[in-house]
């Protein structure tokens, strides 16, 4: 038994927030923020809208680009850092509203990386015969925990949700999930994260007064960390399964920062035409990024039966992931 992917969605919240809109109280103008982030715009959620809302239309479109009845789903592996509670699980939530009244559900949370870790453990489930179908969904609403006047995190975080739906199929694989490898160093999880809201420093007022509910970052040695060990956990992963980055048809990574994905260009050798991007129009979705960008790449007409894909993530924690898919 093999993991294929067999149908993907995404969705966005319908705000628009350019960079004009977000830097009137900064330092940067619109033009600097694009030149320092590469993007120019992102989407932030609704205040009437949930995590679970972004969730359900991106499971949704998933499930109508596979050709599928949600009802089929066995298990749905729901990623977010911004759920809709702290319990119950938003995966749950998710699963009523696609009518999965047996399926498995439950949320993991490995910040930017969820996406490939929950792809992971999708292909694991079907590998092992336990399911035959899994819906894997990474959908986040950033935009509830910015704080609008902090430079380093506004200009780059937004909201958004995308899903793949994952079938197991038997035989030689002529296409399906190569491999997944999956990496964390929590000994740096202070580079990014959210001071106040669990059981190590629970909400108080002096909590709320001192803004520690907010995404806070160290952005430079964030960058020269994610640069470095994702590039090589990439060479990793092309080393044992005797590929060359040439053999890559597309490469699809976090939509972390616009530098960043070409530093990781530059040092893995893959020319701009295969490092697909989106960032501009999406800014960071945290792990919805990546399932985005696959959705928007496999509507675009960029994956073609047979191609190599090349996949990888970081993010918060400190967690980060790659992965090879032939198409």
């Amino acid at each position: 038994m093999y993991c294929r992917i067999i149908g993907t969605g995404s969705y966005l919240p319908e705000r628009r927030v350019d960079n004009a809109e977000i830097c009137r109280s900064f330092s940067i103008d619109a033009e600097a923020a694009f030149r320092l982030t590469g993007i120019r715009s992102r989407h932030w959620a609704a205040p009437q809208q949930r995590t679970s809302d972004l969730a359900e239309q991106a499971a949704r479109r998933a499930c109508e680009s596979a050709g599928i009845d949600p009802a089929s789903v066995e298990a749905v592996l729901l990623s977010t850092t911004s759920p809709d509670r702290i319990l119950p699980s938003t995966a749950c939530a998710l699963q009523t509203r696609l009518g999965l009244e047996k399926a498995a559900a439950f949320d993991l949370a490995a910040s930017c990386s969820g996406f490939l870790y929950g792809l992971s453990m999708a292909d694991r489930f079907i590998r092992s015969g336990q399911f035959q179908r899994c819906l894997v969904v990474a959908a986040e609403i950033k935009s509830r925990f910015l704080n609008v006047d902090d430079e380093a995190t506004a200009v780059l975080f937004s909201d958004g949700a995308g899903a793949a739906v994952v079938q197991g199929e038997e035989g030689l694989p002529s296409s399906g999930v190569l491999g997944i490898r999956l990496y964390a160093d929590g000994a740096r999880h202070g580079l990014i994260g959210i001071p106040a809201g669990g059981s190590r420093k629970p909400t108080m007022l002096k909590t709320i007064e001192d803004q520690e509910h907010v995404l806070r970052m160290h952005g430079g040695p964030l960058f020269r960390t994610a640069v470095k060990r994702l590039a090589g956990a990439l060479n990793d992963l092309m080393k044992e399964f005797g590929y060359s980055f040439e053999d890559v048809n597309l490469a699809i990574f976090h939509q972390a920062n616009g530098r960043l994905l070409s530093a990781l260009g530059r040092r893995l050798g893959l020319p701009l035409e295969k490092l697909y991007s989106v960032i501009d129009r999406i800014g960071n979705p945290s792990s919805a990024s990546l399932p985005i960008a696959l959705d928007q790449a496999n509507r675009e007409g960029r994956l073609r039966s047979g191609d190599l894909l090349l996949l990888g993530t970081f993010g918060g924690g400190l967690t980060w992931g790659t992965g090879l898919v032939r198409w």
